[in-house]
């Protein structure tokens, strides 16, 4: 077969005209989230857990996330991700711990979310950047996540992008719920 004889292919979806006119049009920042960004949070949220096939997990609530987020002493912060217009097409919320072996604080990654129209634009790429400026300002020495195992676009981005290790060498160990909670204060 000559060059340029071959038959026309048919694609499933919109084909990659379409997407290559989205990302030209998908212009997008990162800033800090404000209370008005709740309703958009909370929607990440749930849409994860349901990515994550445990939608029944998703607990927050939006008094929950305000107080979390806002009061005088927050406890986590949230990056957004918005088109120009402000339409909110991911986030980030993070939160800062210590690290005793390397002396200096450091940034967990509890959850990360772009709506899959927005993915493969660069809005991942994005948050991660800005999670980087942040953790320079506070002289953190590290950022840590957990994905889960069978997540392989995700995994595949970590490593290969961000140039992310694996820890398989430490167990994920957790105490969920205020019964478990409460009985730690009775193991005597």
């Amino acid at each position: 077969m000559k060059f340029g004889t071959e038959p026309r292919r048919s694609f499933s979806g919109p084909g990659p005209v379409i997407y290559l006119s989205i990302y030209l049009m998908a212009k997008f920042s990162v800033r800090p989230a404000v209370p008005e960004d709740i309703p958009a949070i909370l929607q990440f949220i749930l849409d994860l857990a349901t990515y994550e096939k445990t939608p029944e997990s998703a607990k927050a609530t939006p008094e929950l996330l305000h107080t979390a987020l806002f009061s005088n002493q927050p406890t986590a912060h949230v990056l957004m991700a918005t088109l120009d217009d402000g339409t909110p097409v991911g986030f980030a919320l993070y939160f800062y711990n210590f690290s005793t072996w390397i002396g200096r604080p450091g940034i967990y990654l509890e959850d990360l979310y772009v709506s899959p129209e927005h993915r493969n634009l660069g809005v991942g790429k994005a948050l991660f950047t800005k999670l980087g400026e942040i953790a320079e300002e506070k002289n953190c020495g590290r950022i840590d996540w957990s994905v889960l195992k069978w997540n392989a676009p995700s995994i595949a981005f970590y490593e290969t992008t961000l140039g992310a290790s694996r820890m398989e060498e430490w167990v994920g160990m957790r105490l969920e719920g205020d019964e478990s909670i409460h009985r730690l204060r009775t193991l005597n």
